[in-house]
């Protein structure tokens, strides 16, 4: 009889179960992996709540995990028992023109483990050895765990370019509001005002580095922006994505500006002032995810202690309490919520 393993079922946020499965197979080209510990990314709730336009339910999430390599296929040599790997969760086609053209993240074909294929939310899982990262030597496991999230806003960041003298605006300081913050700072912005609704979220963004924060419905939100960054947002990030964020992106942004859209909007419509996008000639850009080289500048800012880690991960949960996991990090006071797995 084949090991039963624990694994993560989502049928909707009031439904959220530990059920019994078996142990997965590595194939050829594959890790068996051992997870030690998976962060609850906002995406999860979205497609909990049956809000996420590109994950149906029911699923078995878990992409940004952290774990240990137990077994290893034929053809994936490389990797050993013992080996401490990150998950880089987007699983691309590699044949069509933007694989080709090195955008895997945007593949024709692009599903996300954890999203549209069982992910790492069990006691152990499989994944193309290609799909990981090695955790570098002195990294903790909850360090290990930001990579992924910290890598969308370190690919939206290299979307705008240099920003060396620039000014910007994050809209929302969640969890991608913060770690774009990080990343725009560390690409040299010279100055920087974060919105949020949240007086906690706002503090926490001060204590990250940003210039100013400001709350996300003051009636005069473009002019105090503009006050504190001495003009209009040379770059804005709207990492809220929902209507009346993109009405303050098209207020706050320069002439000739670009506006970054890093948070997944809803299904359906979103108004967007078009006259002010033409007669200002704004720019207007979505990003999606991440490529390699985004994920290693990533590693590369946590391992440098360029900014407090323990800011971000605001409480930590057991494998056996996820639906608590889930409901807690939709709490506003909330950052990451990490659940930890002490599986077999």
């Amino acid at each position: 009889m084949s090991q039963l393993i624990r694994r993560v079922l989502v049928r909707s946020l009031d439904d959220i179960v530990v059920e019994k499965a078996p142990a997965p197979v590595p194939g050829n080209d594959e890790l068996l992996v051992r997870t030690a510990v998976v962060g609850v990314c906002g995406s999860d709730t979205h497609a909990a709540a049956g809000h996420h336009p590109f994950i149906d339910l029911p699923y078995h999430p878990g992409h940004e995990a952290v774990g240990v390599v137990v077994a290893a296929g034929r053809a994936a040599e490389d990797f050993a028992p013992g080996d401490r790997v990150i998950v880089e969760p987007n699983l691309y086609c590699g044949r069509c023109a933007q694989c080709r053209s090195g955008r895997y993240n945007i593949c024709q074909e692009l599903k996300v483990f954890g999203c549209q294929t069982p992910g790492a939310l069990a006691d152990l899982f499989t994944i193309p050895a290609d799909r990981v990262h090695r955790v570098p030597e002195g990294m903790t496991d909850m360090q290990a765990v930001l990579v992924e999230p910290l890598a969308t806003p370190v690919h939206a960041v290299g979307k705008a370019g240099d920003l060396t003298g620039r000014t910007v605006a994050v809209l929302g300081a969640g969890p991608i509001g913060l770690f774009t913050l990080v990343a725009a700072r560390h690409a040299g912005a010279e100055r920087i005002v974060v919105t949020d609704l949240r007086q906690g979220k706002r503090d926490r963004a001060l204590r990250l580095g940003a210039d100013a924060a400001l709350p996300a419905d003051a009636s005069d939100l473009a002019a105090l922006a503009r006050t504190e960054l001495g003009g209009p947002a040379d770059v804005v990030f709207d990492c809220v994505a929902r209507e009346q964020s993109m009405a303050q992106a098209t207020d706050l942004i320069a002439k000739g500006g670009h506006i970054v859209v890093v948070g997944v909007g809803a299904a359906g419509t979103t108004p967007i002032r078009l006259d002010l996008v033409q007669d200002r000639e704004i720019r207007i850009e979505g990003t999606l995810m991440y490529t390699a080289d985004d994920y290693r500048l990533a590693l590369s800012l946590i391992s440098s202690h360029s900014f407090d880690t323990a800011e971000i991960v605001t409480a930590t949960f057991p494998l056996e309490e996820t639906a608590a996991a889930f409901r807690t990090s939709l709490a506003p006071e909330h950052v990451k919520v990490v659940v930890t797995v002490d599986g077999p």
